[in-house]
């Protein structure tokens, strides 16, 4: 049975928890040392879906291995931002982490393709591609940065514009606009190909960028808007639906390596279970968080999807980026979506 957010850890268990201390470390600790005890890091809102489907994956994985195994938990740029946490993950600093495929990239310049801009129309598209031939390809190019990663992929989302001065419409309404992207290349490319002024910035530090206006918008999804509080220095959304974003679970593989057989495919479990019912969670919350949002402030438009795409087919930005992936991502990705170029 799939283990509804009510009965999990609720948001509020998230705001409520100390800052600086480790969730799985609320609870009482088994009675004998761990044999392994490592550290899982996030850089997501507290709030999010995928802190709490990870928490409670610590405690089935403790649980799992008879106590050999404690996974300490440190959400919400506790550790660092998210490139900071790359980092921590490759060096060993950290064991395992979740991270955005969008920042990934920066490591394994092939986990962008689920970022191309307009590819998917909907969520259908996006499981059958990433639980198939996409998702192959991107865990492939993931481990040969280094890494070991989960084989499910969580929901980060159909990402969304929003902005303050003025609502976002077409591309007109991006000539010169300051907008936020996350650290990725690919995000970067797609805003300049629209005439936008992208600038690259952390997640952790987005709220006080759009406060001081620094950036005039930004662009996530639902969930992260909701969680990250944005509407609170935002007026319009527009749904554009322009990428889609996986979480992906990464491992050092040093350390991932160190683990006996079974507790391998204990964590391997927990984390893919945690991932599939994280998906769920997200589905739930978009079929809500359009009217709470709403009141909250924010206005909703509607973009003309058509036009954005034609204005990145005008400027190369699917060209360029076919040849820059290659053939063998472009053609998995185009098996799912149809023909982009």
């Amino acid at each position: 049975m799939t283990t509804t957010p009510e009965s999990g850890p609720s948001r509020r268990l998230f705001l409520a928890g100390a800052a600086a201390m480790p969730l799985c470390a609320i609870r009482t600790r088994p009675a004998r040392a761990a044999e392994f005890t490592y550290k899982l890091a996030t850089g997501q809102s507290l709030t999010q879906p995928i802190n709490a489907r990870l928490d409670q994956a610590c405690a089935r994985i403790r649980e799992a291995s008879g106590g050999r195994m404690e996974l300490r938990f440190f959400p919400a740029s506790q550790l660092g931002s998210d490139t900071d946490l790359i980092t921590q993950v490759r060096s060993g600093g950290i064991e395992f982490l979740n991270i955005a495929g969008s920042v990934i990239s920066t490591v394994a310049a092939g986990a962008a393709i689920t970022n191309v801009g307009f590819a998917f129309s909907d969520y259908d598209q996006v499981w059958r591609g990433v639980d198939g031939p996409i998702g192959e390809y991107v865990r492939g190019q993931i481990e040969k940065a280094g890494l070991i990663v989960a084989a499910k992929a969580a929901d980060n989302g159909f990402r969304q514009i929003t902005s303050n001065a003025r609502p976002i419409r077409t591309p007109d309404d991006l000539k010169g606009y300051r907008i936020r992207v996350p650290v990725a290349p690919i995000f970067t490319s797609l805003f300049s190909s629209l005439g936008a002024s992208p600038t690259s910035i952390n997640f952790n530090e987005l709220y006080t960028a759009l406060q001081t206006r620094l950036v005039d918008g930004e662009e996530n999804g639902l969930v992260t808007i909701e969680a990250g509080k944005l509407y609170e220095v935002q007026k319009y959304l527009t749904e554009t639906n322009h990428i889609w974003d996986p979480f992906w679970i990464v491992a050092n593989r040093r350390a991932f390596g160190k683990l006996p057989g079974p507790l391998q495919e204990i964590v391997r479990r927990e984390l893919d279970r945690a991932a599939m019912e994280e998906r769920e969670d997200v589905q739930r919350l978009n079929g809500t968080l359009k009217a709470q949002l709403t009141a909250r402030g924010l206005a909703f438009e509607t973009a003309d999807k058509e036009a954005f795409r034609k204005g990145l087919m005008q400027a190369g930005f699917y060209r360029d980026w076919r040849e820059k992936f290659g053939p063998e991502a472009w053609k998995a990705l185009e098996a799912v979506t149809g023909g982009l170029a």
